[in-house]
């Protein structure tokens, strides 16, 4: 096998949840008196942890307020958007390949919190699919590979065993400081010619190329 580490970011390589994440941050800066976020502006924000999110997003933003927006965004995800979060398709059954081999390690490395990660496990019903998780609030944010490193160490992993996929330059950099192979997905947030400055080993354009590649 190519890799006996499989990380995987979640929102925009795994997930299809983009759109929500955008909707929920604007309407949480409009309830929190910030005003219009763009929706550019906000898709490339995500991957990194909420607290640096929001720094990005509002720069100069008092704690009072910061605080405000930080539960209306939680607010607004978990019980006031509707909008579907499906995995993106041919996901479900690229996992359930890479999964046949007994030997292979999955993880997840997110800049989701702890709490909505395990919320989108318990939903989505996926837990059961990955050895090891990590998110922003239990380290650092992305790009520091704080995650990756703790990731490595859980699973008895060494580096150039492993290889992190992800559709931001935040996943491919924390992967690069480390050393760590890295593969790219353009079906995310970010375009393929800033992914490409992070030099990843593969981009796939497809689901199921990644996978094919991930397997051969």
């Amino acid at each position: 096998m190519r890799y006996r580490l499989v990380i995987f970011d979640w929102d925009g390589t795994l997930m299809d949840s983009v759109a929500r994440i955008v909707a929920c941050m604007q309407a949480a800066a409009r309830d929190a008196g910030w005003g219009h976020l763009e929706a550019a502006a906000v898709r490339d924000i995500i991957g990194l942890g909420l607290p640096e999110a929001i720094d990005r997003l509002c720069p100069g933003i008092d704690a009072e307020r910061f605080e405000l927006l930080r539960s209306r965004y939680a607010y607004h995800f978990v019980e006031g958007s509707r909008t579907p979060m499906p995995f993106f398709a041919g996901v479900e059954m690229g996992i359930a390949r890479l999964r046949e081999l007994p030997a292979r390690r999955l993880a997840v490395a997110t800049g989701k919190s702890r709490r909505g990660l395990d919320r989108v496990f318990r939903e989505s019903g996926c837990g059961h699919w990955f050895h090891a998780s990590r998110t922003a609030d239990e380290t650092r944010s992305k790009p520091h590979p704080q995650m990756l490193e703790e990731l490595l160490v859980e699973l008895d992993v060494p580096v150039e065993e492993a290889v992190m996929v992800g559709d931001t330059e935040y996943d491919l950099e924390m992967a690069r400081a480390l050393g760590m192979d890295r593969v790219a997905v353009t079906w995310g947030v970010h375009a393929p010619q800033r992914l490409a400055t992070s030099r990843p080993v593969y981009t796939a354009e497809a689901v199921e190329a990644l996978f094919d590649w991930l397997e051969s």
